[in-house]
């Protein structure tokens, strides 16, 4: 039970020391911010952007590089007034009343397929005596046309005690260490999402070729397509987690069905460091090195619903260098998807901005927030709701694998310490 008289004193005893950390925030990310609204100052072009960060491949990563975008931002920038701010942004230039005059503009929709995949899984109970993983995989596929239903699917994988077993070569000093390894429970549920995924835009793809007139959907993936993550995972994890995130990337550029990876709350700081950089090759550099600050800061409080930034091109390094040919293939820009909250971050193959298709992607990709309810785009809603694991869903699984295994001639139980937490909660 918390209690809330001590917890208050608690909390005055390190009033100044929060005081002193709002205060130094506040002033980095002003710093940033101003760095940022004067890039059209000092890097009138793309190209001479550029030239300015550290090349491809260098051992200091230049963060972000920009596209085509930025120079048309430069181009909006000088219609504008010269007392307007110059925070890179691409307005939506559309405001609506109420929900009812939002969704009549999502209507756009109207004919284009979303396609979107979540999974859930168990991890396998260390109070079973034979230990056993699920993983289930949900796709949810809109087409958007009267007359042509959704579909609502799922894949579904038990993975065995030989599946399950550590494959990494980990020295720990615990002789009692647990031999099972949830990490392979969630790069096998990581591969069956992307799987999934590749799958579908391949399905729609050959459609489309035979003459199916279905509209190229636009398929979205719940996370980041750059599996940072991946990096302190030792091998093999990390080298599977980068192939799969690679196969994402092929599929969508060879069949030409554009990809969303969508990042609700992202702490990617991949302008910061270019940010960063540039100001490194000032003659009198004023931008610390923080942490403390991400790309999404940089832009909260001055974007409308809608409003997005130019794409840029991740280049931060660390793992890309894993991605071969597509090191440089992975876009991103950020776009404001409620009134209360920083900008999401979205990711997407970076032939998308080159064939000029991004912005009514984008459109589609507001719709489905819309139809979300101004909150998540409702087809990864929809698809984490076909996938969800319930703990009722958890307790029937177990019954029905004990039944299982109790037909093959074998044993299923679990310990007296789980029998009575069961028996007690």
């Amino acid at each position: 039970m918390l209690h809330k008289g001590k917890l208050q004193a608690a909390l005055q005893l390190k009033k100044g020391q929060f005081t002193v950390y709002d205060g130094s925030f506040s002033d980095q990310l002003q710093a940033y911010r101003y760095a940022l609204e004067t890039l059209d100052v000092g890097y009138p072009s793309s190209k001479q952007l550029e030239e300015m960060l550290p090349p491809s491949g260098a051992s200091v990563p230049a963060g972000a590089r920009p596209t085509i975008e930025f120079d048309r931002w430069l181009v909006s920038v000088e219609r504008t007034s010269a007392s307007m701010t110059h925070t890179p942004v691409f307005v939506f230039g559309r405001s609506f009343a109420n929900h009812e005059q939002a969704r009549q503009w999502a209507e756009c929709i109207e004919g284009i397929t979303t396609v979107a995949v979540d999974g859930s899984q168990l991890q396998p109970w260390r109070d079973a005596s034979i230990p056993v993983a699920l993983i289930q995989v949900g796709l949810f596929a809109n087409p958007h046309a009267h007359g042509r239903s959704y579909t609502k699917d799922v894949r579904m994988e038990v993975l065995s005690p030989e599946e399950i077993m550590e494959e990494a070569k980990i020295e720990t000093a615990d002789p009692d260490s647990y031999p099972y390894s949830e990490m392979q429970v969630n790069l096998r549920r990581y591969m069956l999402e992307v799987e999934t995924l590749c799958n579908a835009m391949e399905q729609y793809a050959h459609a489309r070729h035979a003459g199916d007139p279905v509209h190229s959907p636009v398929v979205f993936f719940d996370g980041s397509l750059v599996v940072s993550f991946a990096l302190t995972m030792p091998s093999p994890y990390r080298e599977r987690y980068i192939a799969a995130a690679v196969s994402l990337l092929r599929t969508s550029e060879e069949q030409r069905v554009p990809l969303i990876g969508y990042i609700d709350t992202s702490y990617a700081r991949d302008v910061i460091t270019m940010l960063r950089r540039l100001d490194m090759m000032q003659p009198m550099p004023v931008l610390r090195e923080t942490k403390r600050i991400h790309d999404a800061l940089l832009w909260q409080g001055r974007l409308q619903w809608g409003d997005r930034t130019p794409a840029m091109i991740c280049a931060r390094g660390d793992v890309l260098e894993g991605y071969g040919a597509y090191r440089e293939s992975v876009a991103f820009c950020y776009l404001q998807t409620s009134n209360n909250r920083p900008p999401v971050r979205l990711e997407f193959p970076r032939w998308m901005v080159d064939d000029g298709v991004l912005e009514p992607v984008l459109d589609v990709v507001r719709a489905e927030v819309i139809a979300g309810g101004y909150g998540y785009p409702y087809a990864i809603e929809t698809a984490d709701a076909v996938a969800v694991i319930t703990m009722q869903d958890r307790l029937e699984f177990y019954a029905q694998f004990q039944q299982f295994i109790e037909r093959q001639g074998l044993k299923f139980t679990f310990s007296n310490k789980a029998g009575s937490k069961g028996r007690r909660r």
